[in-house]
């Protein structure tokens, strides 16, 4: 069997030490060697691809999130993991859609790492029980929804107007129309459609 080749992007030297040694002896795991920052990490890939990168989200020149699309466009076979001590709705979330196949916290033990690697150099995505968890629950999206916004999502998701929602709750077509703006604000949609999909995916409605 190959060996899968693993490479490590992160600017904290204890961090790469630290998986450096739950991995060095792995007999499935062969160490390609670490960077630092984006740059060194480009520099390294003109001359060699490895399998499995774990890629750090904050790095000193360049967000890790934005590095990860530019690699999966550039050299799509390379696996990448998200690498993090943050375990928030919107960074794993705009880490997978750049293209990493998993997310691991840096607390992760030898065998949950193991596990991960081994998954996404097999085209699965990982993502830890943890980071599942925070997917599951609505409010670790960071999206915080008064009452009334509530209200009013759950009746645009039913198809209702402006007009028959200013109705219903006795409020002015001006005040829905405001609220309406800011759900799309704080969804990051740009339409009704992503709007309720987003709030769907999230459990809000």
């Amino acid at each position: 069997m190959k060996k899968v080749s693993v490479f490590i992007v992160d600017d904290h030297y204890m961090v790469v030490e630290g998986i450096r040694s739950l991995l060095q002896n792995e007999k499935d795991i062969e160490w390609s060697g670490h960077a630092t920052n984006g740059s060194s990490c480009r520099a390294f890939l003109k001359q060699h691809q490895p399998d499995v990168i774990l890629m750090d989200i904050n790095l000193p020149d360049i967000s890790g999130i934005d590095l990860c699309k530019e690699i999966k466009e550039k050299y799509p076979r390379v696996m990448i993991l998200g690498l993090s001590t943050f375990n928030q709705f919107s960074y794993i979330e705009k880490m997978m859609n750049n293209g990493a196949s998993g997310y691991v916290i840096k607390n992760a033990g030898k065998e949950e790492l193991l596990e991960a690697i081994i998954t996404v150099n097999n085209g699965k995505n990982y993502l830890s029980d943890e980071v599942s968890q925070t997917l599951r629950k609505p409010e670790a999206s960071g999206i915080l929804l008064t009452r009334r916004e509530k209200e009013i999502l759950l009746l645009i998701a039913e198809g209702k107007t402006n007009i028959e929602i200013s109705r219903q709750l006795f409020i002015s077509v001006n005040t829905v129309d405001t609220h309406r703006k800011n759900l799309l604000l704080k969804f990051e949609s740009k339409n009704i459609a992503s709007l309720v999909r987003k709030a769907a995916q999230l459990e809000l409605i």
